[in-house]
């Protein structure tokens, strides 16, 4: 891994890949598709993009990289989820589809389509912790959405909903070298998110073979 960009994959089976790569390269990372283990094997950190969660979970095993990124996952490897790559990270989920089920890593219970339908998406200007500090508000843009019901004790809260019947609904957590955010940072030409986990990714030190061993690199 280059101390200054990092290779940074977005898993490719379904989704908003293109968004999030040029999000990511905007953001100082060298950005790829991954859909092999050979590729997955070489990233630094991987994004799962919205999309459809059942859809995705399918493809995983069809391209058999659901136990791949399962074991990259558990030896540390930083994901960023957005949407329905939150929906994949948790370790518990209400309302998946019919034998849906999540990679896991990320100590939270997320309910699915907390938001409602598609007609029902939104959009809303959010701090977000360790993102927008003294600067603009993140623009957050929820499509068919989910939320974070509960989050275990080592999970670090990054940003709730602010107004609205949701108000106060967890949207964007971190735990370790995984983060997650309810909404879509990656269509709307801010790259601010994507930056803050490229930072992730560079201060956990490069894939696994480069780590002492017995080290995770989740923190």
């Amino acid at each position: 891994m280059s101390a200054h960009r990092p290779t940074v994959g977005v898993l490719a089976l379904q989704g908003d890949v293109r968004e999030h790569l040029a999000a990511l390269t905007a953001g100082g990372a060298d950005a790829v598709a991954v859909r092999r283990r050979s590729e997955l094997a070489a990233v630094d950190g991987l994004v799962l993009p919205g999309g459809e969660s059942t859809t995705i979970d399918r493809l995983l095993r069809v391209f058999e990289l659901r136990e791949p990124l399962r074991e990259r996952i558990a030896q540390g490897l930083p994901v960023y989820g957005s949407c329905a790559g939150m929906i994949l990270l948790a370790d518990r989920l209400l309302d998946g589809g019919a034998g849906q089920e999540t990679l896991g890593g990320l100590d939270v219970t997320v309910r699915r389509n907390a938001f409602g339908r598609q007609v029902q998406s939104f959009e809303e200007d959010l701090p977000v912790e360790g993102v927008t500090g003294g600067g603009d508000d993140v623009r957050a843009v929820f499509i068919r959405a989910p939320w974070v019901e509960d989050a275990g004790p080592g999970v670090r809260v990054l940003a709730r909903v602010g107004a609205g019947p949701a108000a106060g609904r967890i949207v964007a957590v971190r735990h370790g070298g995984l983060l997650a955010t309810s909404f879509h940072p990656e269509i709307t030409g801010d790259d601010r998110v994507h930056r803050y986990f490229v930072a992730m990714v560079r201060s956990q030190g490069g894939p696994p073979a480069d780590r002492p061993e017995g080290t995770t690199g989740t923190g």
